[in-house]
């Protein structure tokens, strides 16, 4: 043992943040493990470090007793008293026992040491850099694909995307870049693991936080997103300033914001509608692009019949009732769609009611014939 060691771990404890405290406590331990191991001691051992002149020594602890029946543990009080009259029954004297060709020993023990904190340091480091991008979108690299996961490079660390949080969508190749929403960090024994997903809805809000400033800058606040990834997604938002269209601010000048978004998810339709404390507006606005006669609601079942043209029934619903199934996942209340005459013969529409003339305002959807059943 020789100063050098001392100063690597003064430069382990400047460059990787490693405690210097915490590194010569394990080694230390390692070395008494070392010593145990190498020269069969059961004995209590410790062992000095001297950073000052780096030096190392190594004291078996024995008990001072009457009558010695284990010589590894124990002392006879005669024999302490060769060494200091002042010693008694039951004290504790520490003999240096320190073997010749321990340096040898010594050193692997430290290399184990210094690299085994190194790397759990190294792991530190990068768990905690990741963990705050815990709900964050990254831009990765694949790297390798097999048939459970693809892996991503983030840059120090490899990510998992389960086949389940693949988008059909998407043509994955090794060397791709791709933006991917990460899900979960977690500290393992061999570092971190992070897990990232293509179909999560905040995938949409955090590309929505990126390409509209306005919501960024909480100007304008996204309140819901309900996503079938790769197929259709909705997502309410809602602005305090009256001034602000925040349908408007997300879709951009002639529909670029929205589009860029679009292009990222491989063509995925996104409805953009606004929300309202009110469920007749809000619930109105979710089932963009169809037009609403009438809603008709439920506040202690937190339900909604509402009532449609006929001409509109399959609009409203949508394919495989995607539209229906959509809107109830964001606004957060059960919609049980009737078209116009139904609703009449069951009496549940008053003469008066006509459609929702304000809906274009409220929301904006991609029209195409996806949206029919």
């Amino acid at each position: 043992m020789n100063k050098e060691l001392f100063e690597a771990i003064n430069y382990l404890e400047k460059e990787k943040g490693i405690n210097k405290e915490v590194l010569i406590d394990a080694l230390e331990a390692a070395l008494i493990s070392a010593y145990k191991k190498n020269f069969k001691s059961a004995s209590n051992v410790r062992v000095d470090l001297n950073e000052e002149s780096g030096s190392m020594h190594v004291y078996s602890q024995k008990e001072i007793v009457e009558a010695v029946e284990d010589h590894q543990q124990q002392l006879s009080l005669e024999e302490a008293q060769e060494i200091n009259p002042n010693y008694e029954l039951g004290d504790v004297i520490e003999i240096e026992v320190t073997p010749r060709d321990f340096g040898r020993i010594a050193a692997q023990a430290a290399k184990q040491v210094v690299t085994q904190r190194v790397r759990e340091a190294e792991r530190g480091v990068i768990f905690s850099e990741y963990i705050d991008r815990e709900d964050d979108i990254m831009t990765g690299i694949i790297q390798r694909m097999d048939p459970r996961f693809i892996y991503v490079n983030l840059g120090k660390v490899e990510a998992k995307l389960p086949e389940s949080e693949q988008m059909a969508a998407d043509k994955y190749q090794v060397h791709d870049r791709i933006k991917v929403y990460v899900t979960k960090v977690e500290n393992t024994n061999k570092g971190p693991s992070i897990f990232v997903s293509r179909t999560h809805p905040g995938l949409l809000k955090r590309l929505f936080e990126m390409e509209v400033p306005e919501i960024y800058d909480g100007t304008v606040e996204v309140k819901s997103v309900a996503r079938e990834a790769g197929d259709r997604s909705k997502i309410s938002v809602y602005a305090k300033d009256e001034d602000i269209d925040p349908v408007g601010s997300c879709v951009g000048q002639k529909g670029q914001r929205v589009q860029t978004i679009v292009d990222e998810l491989k063509g995925e339709k996104i409805d953009i509608v606004e929300w309202s404390e009110d469920p007749v507006v809000y619930v109105s606005n979710a089932l963009s692009p169809s037009k609403v006669v009438e809603v008709i609601v439920n506040e202690e079942e937190k339900a909604t019949t509402v009532i449609v043209p006929d001409y509109q029934l399959s609009l409203a619903i949508g394919k495989r009732g995607q539209n229906a199934r959509l809107a109830a996942k964001m606004t957060g209340w059960k919609i049980d769609i009737k078209s116009e005459s139904e609703a009449k013969e069951e009496g549940l529409l008053s003469e008066k009611s006509q459609p929702n003339e304000e809906l274009g305002d409220n929301a904006y959807s991609v029209m195409d014939e996806d949206l029919f059943e």
